[in-house]
């Protein structure tokens, strides 16, 4: 039996393994599911969202989601997709990034309700904190053999030398039985019968839907899984890194304006497969809105769109108008007088990473000529010649006002009573602060 849940996420390119059955138990009743995020740190990024996306799409399906916060295997590592052991977290920066990971997740999927399908919150360490480890070998190690944990993908490729790494530790050998726990525990106290995951877990799942099976005594145990592909951009690079690395989901590790930007940035064929995934508009209106910016790519029609979708979902609506507006005033024809109706930290968050000079109140009240703004007072250019021929070439603008050498700085320049923006060319942007 076709299940419209698991259609719609294989028409948006979400489905990568499934067991058989899966669909049978979702179309049959409301069916509990979990994802698990580590935390590696105390924040999630937007490789992140197709999981939490996930999650969302199960709830509004009206089935009922479950996030698992890996206090305990996060003291682990799970070798999934790495090459090498990771370093081990104490105590507190774990403590601190469980705090932080739920505090992301919250933002997504409410905890709170009082629904019958309301959302759960889970952490592994809650039970396996006072799990001994005579206890643990008695009660699962022995119920997985070694040779059926050497048959992951992710314990031979280390094992085989690939991609140089050193083997592995007994530590994260051990990392599959524990996630497999996690499935059993929340199959025995939750009722939780399917577990989703990026497809490097299908391994880890498996073990799950298996320790299930054979942990379970005097019943038939019903145990699914299903994993989601990982994202990967058209270019071949690594989705979700920009310039400044990780694109985060938390506006005090990513601005609202840089993470609009990224998704505004992205290929027409990265656009095409993103708007299924990171968005949760309808089928018929992604294929409208594809068919719309095929006829017109030079709109950027879809970009538009799905930065608009995607920064609403993660912020607001209110910080997806802002980044907007900050992005159209840089194209602005009135730009010195629209720039100046930026706050600041949305001005800085824009000019992010440019060059910036400070000058004193006092000497800039005192007269600030275009050859100490370029050089003698900011050592922008690197002599008063350079910012003498640059001037007579006409490539000088202030706050994207052409400027001559005669032109002197004044309080009507400030922005924000603070900024002036110098442009050479079209290339070079600079920053004076007035302190």
């Amino acid at each position: 039996m076709a299940n419209a849940f698991v259609e719609d996420l294989r028409w948006r390119g979400m489905v990568h393994d499934i067991m058989p059955g899966t669909e049978e138990q979702l179309s049959k009743e409301m069916t509990t599911a979990y994802i698990g995020f580590d935390p590696t740190s105390d924040s999630l990024h937007i490789g992140s969202l197709v999981p939490i996306i996930l999650l969302v799409h199960l709830e509004k399906a009206g089935h009922k989601p479950m996030a698992l916060v890996g206090g305990a295997t996060g003291m682990i590592g799970d070798p999934s997709g790495k090459s090498d052991e990771r370093n081990l977290l104490d105590e507190r920066a774990l403590n601190k990034n469980v705090a932080g990971i739920k505090s992301v997740l919250s933002r997504f999927l409410n905890f709170d309700s009082k629904a019958e399908n309301a959302p759960i919150l889970v952490n592994n360490y809650d039970w396996m904190k006072d799990f001994s480890f005579i206890d643990f070998a008695r009660d699962v190690g022995k119920r997985i053999t070694v040779n059926y944990m050497m048959s992951k993908d992710s314990v031979k490729k280390r094992l085989s030398g690939e991609d140089g790494n050193v083997g592995m530790s007994f530590t994260e050998f051990t990392y599959q039985l524990i996630q497999g726990y996690d499935f059993y525990h929340l199959y025995k106290n939750y009722n939780v019968l399917l577990q989703m995951g990026g497809s490097d877990q299908w391994g880890n799942i498996t073990t799950g839907t298996e320790l299930v099976r054979r942990m379970t005594v005097g019943e038939e145990a019903k145990a699914y899984a299903m994993t989601c592909p990982l994202i990967t951009k058209a270019d071949g690079s690594k989705f979700g890194k920009s310039e400044g690395g990780n694109i985060w989901l938390d506006v005090d590790k990513t601005s609202v304006y840089k993470f609009y930007q990224f998704w505004l940035n992205s290929s027409d064929e990265d656009a095409e497969k993103y708007i299924k995934i990171f968005t949760f508009l309808e089928r018929a209106a992604i294929e409208a809105l594809i068919k719309e910016h095929q006829e017109s790519p030079h709109l950027r029609l879809l970009q538009k769109r799905l930065a608009e979708e995607v920064t609403t979902f993660v912020h607001s609506k209110a910080d997806y108008e802002n980044a907007e507006k900050a992005s159209n005033i840089l194209f602005s024809k009135s730009f010195k007088e629209d720039i100046k109706t930026l706050d600041e930290k949305t001005f800085l968050d824009v000019f992010e990473g440019v060059p910036q000079a400070e000058i004193s109140r006092g000497d800039f009240e005192a007269g600030l000529d275009m050859i100490g703004a370029l050089s003698a007072q900011t050592n922008f250019l690197a002599s008063n010649g350079e910012a003498r021929r640059a001037l007579k070439e006409n490539s000088i603008s202030v706050n994207k006002e052409k400027v001559s050498e005669s032109y002197m700085l004044s309080d009507a320049d400030l922005i924000n009573n603070q900024y002036i923006i110098i442009n050479k060319g079209k290339k070079n942007t600079y920053i004076i602060k007035v302190l």
